[in-house]
């Protein structure tokens, strides 16, 4: 099944809702960095969370996720748009640890259980609007939920779940968020409080072949659910040659005439995908005159 994510609402408009399935995408992440199962469980966890929250953005607009825990897996970043591509990363992807008393991966462990995470949107003004909350569990499901109602004021509940084959590939993966709005009644908040309570673990759900909208169905109820959009879920990099090429203009002559000096030629690498782009003495050559023009004002 391609991954992909709904947006639904729910017991007449009181309650907003998304699902995703992300086996695909989070095993692309996996595949390009290489990550351990640990790693990826914290990925894809922040990935999937990332992609729903993505698709609570309009148009061209954008949001930054990043998690810096005190734990060894360092910072995880995670970009996703609107139209449901995404894509991060990890500091250090070969992070694992032994399954924790609960007999899963250790997450909390892995991130650690001090530190942020921030939400940058872009919305295509000069300014971007940034959240940040300090992390409360290093599961990220529960710090997911703790931005929404500290950073937004929206009482929410957020489910993300990676389940990781021996071989290191990605098995399940995906999520849910759940999302009151102003003026639901106390009897809808308390039923759905009793089936989050009931609940299988979301990527246990994905395992048995839950579709986005069963997800829902359990979490909500089929009767209460009614589905608004599909929206078709990819690891998508923005990198490209010319990109990075913009960049090293950007760091001026004296800095391009190094690299020529040094190596006579360079090499960019993107975190977010593992590409990486070369340049080769006559591309710096004239990358170096760009930065020239671009520096003198001509």
């Amino acid at each position: 099944m391609a991954d992909y994510l709904i947006k639904a609402l729910a017991y007449n408009g009181q309650v907003r809702a998304y699902a995703a399935l992300t086996t695909e995408t989070v095993g692309e992440a996996q595949r390009r960095h290489y990550t351990w199962p640990t790693a990826s469980a914290a990925l894809g966890r922040a990935m999937t969370a990332g992609v729903m929250m993505g698709a609570m953005q309009k148009g061209e607009e954008k949001i930054t996720i990043k998690v810096e825990g005190d734990g060894p897996l360092g910072i995880i970043l995670v970009d996703a748009d609107a139209k449901g591509n995404v894509r991060g990363y990890v500091t250090n992807p070969q992070t694992h640890f032994d399954l924790n008393e609960q007999g899963k991966l250790d997450v909390r462990r892995a991130v650690g259980t001090e530190g942020t995470l921030s939400v940058v949107k872009d919305v295509g003004l000069r300014d971007h609007f940034t959240g940040q909350v300090p992390i409360v569990s290093g599961e990220l499901g529960e710090d997911f939920t703790y931005y929404f109602a500290k950073s937004e004021q929206t009482p929410s509940s957020v489910g993300v779940g990676v389940l990781v084959n021996p071989d290191n590939t990605i098995l399940a993966a995906g999520g849910f968020i759940i999302q009151i709005m102003p003026g639901a009644n106390d009897e809808v908040i308390e039923d759905i409080e009793k089936r989050l309570g009931s609940i299988m673990p979301v990527s246990t759900m994905i395992r048995e072949g839950y579709a986005p909208e069963d997800i829902l169905n359990q979490v909500l109820g089929a009767e209460n659910v009614k589905i608004l959009e599909k929206v078709p879920v990819q690891f998508v990099c923005t990198c490209s040659k010319e990109r990075f090429a913009n960049a090293i203009i950007s760091l001026g002559e004296k800095e391009i005439q190094d690299m020529i000096d040094a190596d006579g030629e360079a090499n960019a690498q993107c975190h977010f995908c593992n590409s990486t782009y070369h340049y080769s003495k006559e591309e710096l050559e004239e990358l170096k005159e760009a930065s020239i023009e671009k520096f003198s004002g001509n």
